[in-house]
């Protein structure tokens, strides 16, 4: 999604126009044939790609918790790979950077995952769960290189305050009215790193 750099398929303009409806009106506040029409074909054109609604849902949310999880590992590879060694404190600030770009470009998709979730199939909310507790372990485990007196169950709170901080973007106003992506990724980097390392302090 967000890291993608070629033309999107017919396949990803569909999600991305699903996942912008879905969180301006709610699942049930919108039809097949509105996401149609936003990607210029008709609605049961749709069909030839989902199943149906619940399959566009499914596809968002497990996919962007999949995502996550895979760039939060491609990142934590890479710096193992460095010929210096692993730096634990820049390992942490690329997951953070990594974070920051989903909280920034893929707003609608948190909103998504915070009303939406429990329509979900049982499966599909239970795997997102799981990529979601294997993405929060990982920077658990980085946290806890860069802070090391932290206990793990403290480490893990931060996290998810930490999340919880990065994911307010959708509160933030509308995407005009922010004073700028780079400005707001420092801004949210900055408060991040202050999170944790208060966290550390103790």
């Amino acid at each position: 999604m967000a890291t993608r750099t070629d033309a999107p398929t017919r396949r990803e303009q569909i999600l991305k126009e699903a996942a912008r409806l879905f969180a301006e009106r709610g699942f049930h506040g919108v039809g097949v044939d509105e996401i149609g029409a936003a990607v210029g074909i008709s609605g049961p054109g749709l069909y030839r790609h989902f199943a149906g609604k619940d399959a566009m849902l499914a596809e968002l949310l497990v996919g962007i918790s999949g995502q996550l999880l895979t760039g939060a590992r491609r990142r934590v590879a890479e710096a193992d790979g460095e010929p210096a060694g692993r730096d634990p404190g820049r390992v942490l600030d690329s997951l953070i950077e990594g974070h920051i770009d989903f909280a920034l470009d893929d707003r609608p998709l948190i909103t998504l995952h915070d009303r939406e979730l429990d329509r979900l199939r049982d499966t599909d909310r239970k795997l997102v769960r799981q990529l979601q507790r294997q993405y929060v372990e990982l920077w658990v485990g980085v946290v806890r290189e860069v802070y090391p007196d932290l206990a793990e169950p403290t480490a893990r709170s931060a996290v998810h305050s930490v999340f919880g901080l990065l994911n307010s973007t959708p509160h933030l106003g509308r995407p005009g009215s922010l004073p700028g992506r780079g400005v707001t990724s420092e801004l949210l980097h900055r408060m991040a790193r202050g999170a944790f390392a208060a966290a550390g302090s103790d």
